[in-house]
């Protein structure tokens, strides 16, 4: 990055960063989580190769913090489903601290590629992975052709492969 850009972003922070994180505040109600959001705002900005002309500062920030509060709130669905998935497991069976967080890394990561696949395409790669439904049945499920099947089967799995990689 450029130290152009740095500067840029430099006094993008001083004069925006209190704004957005009360805007965070006021979406999220919680200091804490406006403050780790307010700051991976910022991270993103600092990440871009180069950095694009900003024009509007605050229609900019509250873009990418738009996209992160979406994150954020997924996020937090996927933790309070697995942790009332929890509670129907017999306490001998329940994992550990580290392995739950292990548990909800991953279920972010793959929610995340999910996220990025068209919905039958999405439909049809966990009817086949999760559900274990054979391509035949899932194109009359659906009512498509097999061979739609597997084309959407080596979409999604070329489009987690590549997440995978990068």
């Amino acid at each position: 990055m450029h130290s152009n850009s740095m500067t840029i972003i430099g006094d993008i922070y001083s004069n925006y960063k209190s704004w957005l994180a009360a805007l965070l505040n006021r979406r999220t109600g919680c200091i804490d989580t406006a403050a780790d959001l307010t700051q991976d705002v910022f991270v993103r900005l600092l990440n871009k190769p180069i950095l694009p002309e900003i024009l509007e500062p605050k229609a900019y920030l509250a873009r990418i913090a738009h996209g992160l509060l979406i994150d954020h709130h997924r996020r937090a669905s996927l933790e309070k489903s697995w942790l009332e998935q929890l509670q129907n497991i017999p306490e001998q069976y329940v994992p550990s601290a580290q392995d739950q967080a292990i548990m909800i890394e991953t279920l972010a990561s793959i929610d995340l590629m999910l996220n990025g696949l068209k919905p039958r395409v999405r439909k049809v790669f966990l009817m086949s992975r999760l559900e274990g439904i054979s391509y035949t049945k899932i194109a009359a499920l659906l009512q498509v052709s097999k061979s739609s099947v597997e084309k959407d089967m080596a979409t999604a799995l070329r489009h987690c492969y590549k997440l995978m990689i990068n």
